[in-house]
């Protein structure tokens, strides 16, 4: 490709182009970075540490999916957790209160051990869980108050479309979403809201702390019982009647305002 059309492809002048590839420019900006980096598919680590004229292109898969390993979650951290007596691992729980301090304290031994803990005897021994309460629309659409407990995914590449998961990101703290993988391509996730009146949207890797699976709920509300068939043909015929006397109100009106 010429100077010209990867500029624009870039959306980068040619001078600047030249400059960058002359080694002019010493310091690229961020955004520069980023450009290159989203448009040849290599990670800006690799950018700026290594020399790419002097390794195969075998050698840059390596060092690529080595990064990809790194996007996945598994290196970012080591799970905190706590066991009971029997040496099984804790379901801790993370109240209201201790919400708005978990993005600090995710990690923190300390705090984590000061949450309160349960077992639920039908889960898998060999996962680990964790469970957080339902406040607001940010847990659409479980019902106020309900406790929502999740699996913790330790390999974000195994997400697929849609999967129903707790997200705990630097930028909006603890959510409900359905997530799409899409590290391989964009190096983020794309983020679902329930709730139809919310478009999808992404999210940088970097920004995100823990995903943890949609496994179940609790709830101490008693389900409401469901409405039979009659009843709902009955509400539909309501519905029916109310929206014909409001047209024939509103024809009526335009008659009179005519006359």
């Amino acid at each position: 490709m010429s100077q010209e059309e990867i500029s624009q492809q870039l959306d980068l002048s040619r001078n600047k182009l030249q400059a960058l590839e002359s080694g002019k420019t010493i310091n690229p900006s961020a955004k520069d970075l980023v450009k290159f980096s989203d448009y040849f598919k290599v990670s800006i680590d690799n950018l700026l540490k290594t020399d790419l004229t002097k390794i195969t292109e075998v050698r840059l898969q390596e060092y690529e999916t080595r990064s990809n390993s790194d996007l996945s979650g598994k290196e970012l951290r080591v799970i905190v957790t706590t066991v009971n007596v029997n040496g099984k691992q804790n379901i801790e729980h993370v109240p209201v209160k201790a919400k708005a301090g978990y993005l600090a304290g995710y990690g923190d031994s300390d705090y984590i051990s000061k949450l309160p803990v349960y077992n639920l005897p039908m889960l898998p021994k060999d996962r680990k869980y964790r469970s957080f309460p339902c406040e607001g629309d940010s847990m659409y659409p479980f019902p106020e108050n309900a406790i929502i407990i999740g699996e913790y995914v330790d390999d974000w590449f195994s997400l697929k479309k849609d999967v129903p998961c707790i997200v705990v990101t630097k930028d909006e703290g603890i959510v409900f979403k359905l997530v799409t993988n899409q590290l391989q391509d964009e190096r983020s996730l794309q983020l679902k809201s329930l709730n139809e009146m919310y478009k999808p949207y992404n999210v940088r890797v970097d920004t995100v702390c823990e995903i943890w699976k949609y496994k179940c709920y609790i709830n101490d509300n008693m389900p409401g019982s469901a409405l039979s068939i009659e009843e709902l043909s009955k509400s539909i015929r309501e519905i029916q009647t109310g929206v014909k006397s409001l047209l024939n109100n509103k024809n009526a009106n335009k008659d009179v305002f005519a006359q």
